[in-house]
């Protein structure tokens, strides 16, 4: 059968888009989860590097009718091996859809195909002086397609909210083969289901989006950063919402333990400018004025300080806040090779504080560590699960599912920006009741009633 689906595959994209020796192939295999937890991939599958979407299309159509699994492969940047093909599969690579649509500046929105990456949308947009687009997951080799599939999120969230509060609309190929758009550019919508929300965050199960429609928003010109520290994580955190009922709406609110503030800064061989304390906020503020950045910067360290604060610095320069982003940035990176599992929970923000404590009695429990940074602001943590002796500890599935059942005791969820995919899968019982998991599996049966698209992700 397999030659049988290669020749099908070149007479529909040519020879030199059809890749199935695995040397070629292997890069497309993985993405970014923890090696010691990824799913193992089949490497009986075939690369297929379409230019278009009625390529897709036929691509999609054939293997529905052989029943062939088809996994969509965007910039291979997700941690819950949502993209790996865990049977043979045609991986359909969106890397050639990389062109911008249109530019409608109009209605403050741009159409691009799936494959641009974040860093060619942010280039695209560039020229355009007073537009941008906010969601930034951290790593601009993530393509469009899959962060709309990935409804991913990031350090802006506060302030502008995740990828599903842009996307307005998507181009996308059905499991069955149908080429059809959800959305547009529309603000207001209210005909039918939302099918446009159902594929957002869908991780390629539901269909493979081929262009996305995206809000763009007019750009703030000054931006200042600012780290205030704190002895307790309490006191930080409830500044927060102090500050957020203000009015004041930072771009970002970042909480950062001191002991990975200083592991991440000593990995890169810099020096974290705040000393005091054992918890530190780190601020992102944009405005359209300089005058507005520095009231709300001082009012921001004024409240801080009313609450405890016991240090706060300006980063003023743009290689000062530079510094401190690249700092924040590489905490994953800095714990990378010992790290086991990172899991990315969210609970009410203002249940930041005891879900820390949680996680840290955890941790003790096991006598091993959990080291924590967050989205405070959207009640989003990453923290850590540790390797023993370069090894997965024996308690691994023990203490992660007690981590994730503290989460919901106290309002939250498994994952808030990484995914269900294949490797939180196993999860989804301790989140939903079977009624629940029973909806979202009819959902894909009446997308996808072969089964092939993406299999065994979110939902068996």
């Amino acid at each position: 059968m397999k030659k049988e689906i290669i020749d099908r595959m070149v007479e529909i994209v040519g020879q030199d888009y059809v890749v199935d020796d695995l040397s070629q192939m292997k890069s497309y295999l993985y993405d970014e989860t923890e090696f010691k937890i990824r799913p193992v991939a089949d490497e009986d599958c075939i690369v297929i590097k379409p230019e278009k979407a009625e390529q897709i299309s036929e691509i999609v159509k054939y293997a529905n009718e052989i029943k062939f699994p088809v996994v969509a492969r965007g910039g291979g940047t997700g941690l819950c091996g949502a993209a790996v093909p865990t049977q043979p599969s045609i991986i359909v690579s969106l890397e050639r859809l990389n062109k911008t649509v249109e530019f409608d500046d109009k209605n403050l929105m741009i159409t691009v195909e799936s494959g641009m990456t974040l860093e060619g949308l942010l280039e695209e947009l560039s020229p355009y002086d007073k537009l941008f687009f906010p969601v930034h997951p951290g790593d601009e080799g993530a393509q469009i397609g899959g962060m709309v599939v990935e409804n991913a999120g990031g350090v802006r969230a506060v302030k502008h909210g995740i990828m599903r509060n842009h996307v307005k609309g998507v181009e996308i190929v059905l499991p069955t083969g149908e080429l059809v758009n959800f959305g547009g550019k529309l603000i207001k919508n209210n005909m039918g289901y939302d099918l446009l929300h159902m594929i957002i965050g869908s991780e390629g199960t539901l269909g493979i989006v081929t262009k996305a429609t995206l809000k763009l928003y007019p750009k703030n010109k000054h931006i200042g950063t600012l780290v205030v520290s704190f002895d307790s994580k309490e006191e930080a955190a409830d500044v927060v919402p102090k500050i957020l009922q203000e009015g004041i709406t930072p771009l970002a609110i970042e909480y950062m333990e001191k002991v990975t503030s200083l592991e991440s800064a000593k990995h890169l061989g810099l020096t974290w400018p705040a000393q005091k304390g054992t918890v530190d906020l780190m601020f992102i503020l944009d405005e359209t004025c300089e005058d507005d950045l520095y009231d709300k910067s001082g009012r921001i360290v004024e409240m801080c300080e009313e609450n405890g604060a016991v240090d706060s610095l300006i980063a003023e320069t743009t290689s000062e806040q530079k510094t401190l982003l690249d700092i924040r940035s590489n905490v994953y990176t800095a714990y990378k090779e010992n790290i086991a599992d990172a899991l990315d929970i969210a609970v009410p923000s203002s249940k930041v504080p005891e879900m820390i404590n949680e996680l840290n009695r955890i941790a003790k429990k096991y006598n091993t560590t959990a080291p924590s940074v967050g989205h405070i602001a959207d009640g989003n943590v990453h923290n850590f699960i540790m390797l023993e002796d370069g090894k997965l500890p024996d308690y691994l599935e023990d203490i992660r599912n007690e981590m994730y059942d503290a989460a919901i005791k106290l309002g939250g969820t498994v994952t808030a920006e990484h995914g269900t995919g294949k490797t939180r899968m196993k999860h989804m019982s301790m989140q939903y009741t079977e009624r629940e998991i029973e909806i979202m599996k009819n959902i894909k049966k009446a997308f996808d009633p072969n089964n092939i698209l993406n299999p065994h992700t979110i939902v068996d």
